[in-house]
């Protein structure tokens, strides 16, 4: 009896296909059952500080995103005040729920004992809305937001519990014994930053071991302020480090300005600063999965800068476990 090659294709095409379909769908239960709950701390060292200053610990959390019933992020969180840093950096959209500000309260807990400065994002101001997918690959400036949230009444608990906002001002504060300078702006993602409004080199007098700038998104507008006025490091989130990535890749967009290569992690901006971009710890309800791309919060070690040009960027070790048993990767 003849052969039927076209059979035979079209069985060879099938089985292919089931077997793309059953990869794919292990690929985004993964996604959205195990690595978005794998939190994991990070550390690295970035060299920011003025010569002869002593190193700083700083605790960076951003894109916290949290509603009520995430209780694994909730103990991971809270977890990260045994690791004591001198300064706690926080750099905004903590809610994703109406109720989410005593979520958000119970989280960070003892940290907000620590020193602490903060600037909020777009989800701090409005809740989250279901979007196109498609939107962040092909229309990156597309907004949609949703209601607002009781930003107000997050601000007011974290400046009762000592944190600095750092919005639109500039001040110092004393961390470890040392003199710091912080200023930020509000959220470039949706045009509320002003950087004008803290532009301009420093009051005269003895200059601080830091020049310390915050902000959600990392826009190369406000990047570039910031190393204008001689910054030595600045700290931002908003990326979720590509949240979906690509194995010998990386992440496919960042949702903001920047390319690539600074999704995550440290790295220059010009010839004197330093960037931190957080990889954040959760995710929109509407979008609830990572691939290749750890939810995290990050241990910085500032440490002084090399006299000289050419000094690294600073270095990243591997993912560690905070020292709590409640904030394991399990999350």
């Amino acid at each position: 009896m003849a052969r039927d090659p076209d059979g035979g294709l079209l069985r060879t095409v099938g089985r292919v296909a089931l077997g793309a379909g059953a990869a794919g769908a292990l690929g985004l239960g993964y996604a959205c059952v195990v690595e978005r709950h794998w939190f994991a701390l990070r550390r690295a060292t970035m060299p920011v500080l003025a010569p002869g200053a002593r190193p700083l610990r700083v605790l960076h959390v951003s894109d916290l995103h949290l509603r009520p019933g995430q209780r694994r992020e909730q103990r991971f969180v809270a977890g990260l005040a045994e690791l004591e840093p001198d300064l706690v950096v926080n750099t905004g959209d903590n809610l994703s729920h109406p109720r989410g500000v005593p979520v958000v309260l119970q989280a960070l807990g003892r940290l907000l004992d620590r020193p602490g400065v903060f600037v909020f994002g777009s989800n701090d101001y409005h809740g989250p809305r279901p979007k196109n997918p498609a939107n962040y690959l092909f229309r990156p400036e597309h907004r949609i937001l949703g209601p607002e949230v009781p930003w107000r009444d997050l601000r007011a608990a974290f400046v009762e519990r000592g944190w600095q906002d750092a919005t639109h001002t500039r001040f110092e504060l004393t961390v470890a014994g040392q003199r710091i300078a912080v200023a930020g702006v509000d959220d470039p993602h949706i045009g509320r930053d002003d950087h004008d409004r803290i532009a301009g080199p420093l009051e005269p007098g003895a200059p601080p071991v830091l020049r310390l700038g915050l902000t959600h998104s990392p826009e190369p507008r406000v990047l570039d302020g910031f190393a204008a006025d001689g910054y030595d490091l600045v700290l931002a989130g908003h990326t979720h480090g590509g949240q979906l990535c690509l194995p010998g890749y990386g992440a496919l967009v960042t949702n903001c300005g920047i390319d690539r290569s600074r999704v995550k992690g440290p790295s220059r901006w010009g010839s004197h600063l330093r960037l931190h971009v957080s990889a954040g710890l959760g995710t929109s309800p509407w979008a609830p999965a990572r691939f290749c791309c750890r939810p995290e919060a990050t241990l910085l070690e500032l440490v002084a800068a090399p006299a000289g040009p050419g000094a690294a960027d600073g270095r990243t070790t591997a993912v560690t476990r905070p020292p709590s048993r409640a904030a394991g990767p399990t999350g």
